[in-house]
């Protein structure tokens, strides 16, 4: 079944790299009545607008009966500008988090007329836009809750990247260029891959993200047989991991991992690198909800970036669970979600001082 969603135009989009996507566009979707305070909900690395939903409902803190949920794509999702639907822009330029909410500002301002946003809030990537919005736009938004992301992609980060981009690249005979930097390519023509090469190459993508999406706990529990169903270890590998790595279009993937791997809400005026700068002009209330287990984002991280707020601007508190990245999305680990959603609550109807650990 074909999903729904609507676009906006962007005409010729200029990228903070000096880059231009032409006829460019947005991809997003929308619940709850226009006049109801607004939440932007931006999507995450491989992540359809749809894979957003499952936080989302009339019994849900993010309930359409309360709020204007605007759900935005990623450029690179597929959905959003992406190499898979702009063929004729190959290799696709260097898209920055500054790039997506640049984009979904002028949405939610120029299409959507909403001045000002109560909320902003996201998973993984999610997250980045997250803080991304708050540093970028620090008037427009009043709260935000950034889960399992962080507001730079720390050099363990960009280094578990780098093997994911090696893997998907050496399908193709192709190497890496660095890290935030894409494909090294040897003189000036750039080749896609063969339908074997993206195969093997996504393949093997999924199989080293593998090692790192749950923790160390969540295999050794066996979580994968007890709670998701999988008869074992390698009906997992190939019944989740390649089965969701596979369905993806590989420069999509290399465009978004970029824009992961260049992650820095100091990277912009007035800031200037200076990221402690950054961390303390954040305006809106800071909900930071870290994975007890994530190895990605470590609360060690969050704690960093929340001792950096103004004095009350910020609170830290993981999620006590065994899933790792996933405890905060997409929605698989019911326990989590619930416990996610009280946070939530709280937060919207009672203020950040009112959330408790």
């Amino acid at each position: 079944m074909k999903e729904e969603y609507s676009t906006y135009k962007l005409g010729d989009f200029k990228l903070k790299s000096g880059g231009v996507i032409p006829d460019a566009f947005i991809a997003y979707r929308t619940f709850g009545d226009p006049s109801f305070p607004a939440i932007i909900y931006p999507s995450w690395y491989s992540g359809s607008l749809s894979d957003n939903y499952w936080l989302i409902g009339d019994d849900k803190t993010l309930s359409p009966q309360k709020y204007f949920i605007i759900v935005t794509a990623l450029f690179g999702n597929g959905q959003s500008s992406s190499p898979s639907n702009t063929p004729s822009l190959k290799p696709f330029p260097d898209v920055l988090f500054y790039d997506n909410v640049a984009a979904q500002h002028r949405l939610v301002t120029e299409r959507l007329g909403v001045t000002h946003a109560f909320a902003v809030l996201g998973w993984s990537m999610g997250a980045g836009q997250t803080y991304q919005w708050a540093t970028q736009f620090p008037d427009f938004v009043d709260v935000i809750a950034p889960f399992c992301g962080s507001a730079k992609t720390s050099l363990h980060n960009q280094v578990f990247l780098e093997g994911v981009k090696s893997a998907l690249l050496a399908a193709k005979g192709a190497s890496s260029a660095g890290s935030a930097k894409g494909e090294a390519t040897l003189g000036s023509e750039y080749r896609s891959w063969t339908e074997e090469e993206k195969v093997a190459g996504l393949k093997a993508l999924g199989r080293v993200y593998a090692g790192w999406g749950f923790s160390q706990a969540f295999y050794r529990e066996r979580l994968y047989e007890k709670a998701l169903g999988f008869k074992d270890l390698e009906d997992f590998m190939v019944n989740f991991w390649e089965a969701w790595s596979t369905s993806k279009d590989p420069e999509n993937m290399l465009v978004m991992l970029q824009t992961w791997q260049a992650g820095d809400i100091s990277n912009q005026e007035p800031y200037n690198g200076d990221f402690e700068k950054a961390l303390r002009s954040i305006k809106a209330k800071a909900l930071v909800l870290p994975g007890k287990t994530d190895l990605y984002f470590p609360p060690e991280d969050s704690a960093y970036e929340v001792e950096n707020m103004a004095s009350g601007m910020g609170k830290m508190i993981p999620f006590p669970s065994i899933w790792g990245h996933w405890a905060g999305g997409p929605g698989q680990s019911v326990q989590d979600v619930k416990w996610l959603d009280e946070k939530l609550k709280v937060l919207f109807e009672s203020g950040l001082d009112a959330v408790e650990a």
